[in-house]
């Protein structure tokens, strides 16, 4: 290898750790002062006698809400996630293969991604006004609907663009052989959209599990999510910040074991649809 090509890639070495660095971090420093007594932490010791007490005060505390936190964050996410790809995925499948005239796609496309484009904090005080009157307000329901609408153009788009990369030639020949559209639907298309569902549907779980603005306005103390919990420890006159990072580093569970799953389903998938 030529010196100025060792050297171009010992810049490029160099520039990844530091982007790695700077990423793993601030990760790096939550995780390990949620080990740490409080003193610790105020202190920025380094060197540290590891303790769980912050752990074992968020979970087995009989005043704290966190395990009901994590469980509504949970649910929410889950079922929202699942609205989102049910009606993405038949949403693009109508707008692409369905004959849908060329100017109403465009449209619906174009006025999806300026909804997703707004703040949605603009839309909170209609939102909360409009669940209030229906008899739904600070509930469920209404949470799992806000993050439905929040994040369904996104999943339009993306799966729109899985879609299209499915021969049509498939659907052409499932409808040689008899198959109707439902049937052309569910045995040729969805087999061969699971890459994009898998990856559209961590992408969405994440969303709507870190999603905080609309979740404050929209619950209280029975419905709060992990976000909206973990901003309650800054008080007015004392951060707890032991308990803050132990709280953080309990959230970051669920989206890293969702994306090592996915990760592996991914390409699992992506395997099968090669090969059928």
């Amino acid at each position: 290898m030529r010196p100025r090509m060792r050297i171009a890639a010992g810049a490029r070495l160099a520039a990844l750790t530091l982007a790695a660095l700077a990423v793993l971090l601030p990760f790096v420093w939550i995780v390990a002062a949620s080990f740490k007594y409080e003193i610790d932490i105020t202190m920025g010791r380094l060197v540290f006698s590891p303790t769980i007490v912050h752990f074992d005060e968020l979970l087995f505390s009989r005043g704290s809400d966190f395990l009901r936190n994590y469980a509504n964050s949970f649910g929410v996410a889950l079922v929202s996630t699942a609205l989102c790809l049910s009606a993405g995925t038949l949403g693009a499948y109508a707008l692409d293969r369905l004959d849908t005239p060329a100017w109403l796609r465009h449209a619906l496309l174009g006025w999806s991604m300026l909804y997703y484009m707004t703040p949605q904090m603009t839309l909170v005080g209609s939102w909360y006004v409009l669940f209030r009157q229906v008899g739904l307000g600070e509930s469920y329901t209404a949470l799992v609907l806000t993050h439905t609408v929040m994040n369904l153009p996104m999943a339009l788009w993306l799966m729109g663009a899985f879609l299209r990369d499915v021969p049509v030639e498939l659907e052409e020949a499932a409808r040689v052989d008899a198959c109707g559209p439902v049937k052309t639907f569910t045995h040729v298309v969805l087999p061969l959209l699971r890459p994009g569902l898998l990856a559209t549907g961590a992408l969405l779980f994440i969303f709507s599990w870190n999603e905080f603005a609309v979740s404050l306005a929209l619950t209280r103390n029975e419905t709060a999510t992990v976000p909206v919990a973990l901003a309650k420890f800054a008080q007015d006159f004392d951060m707890k910040y032991g308990a803050m990072a132990a709280a953080a580093t309990l959230s970051l569970l669920p989206a890293l074991l969702l994306l090592l799953l996915a990760t592996r389903s991914l390409v699992r998938g992506l395997t099968q649809g090669a090969l059928k």
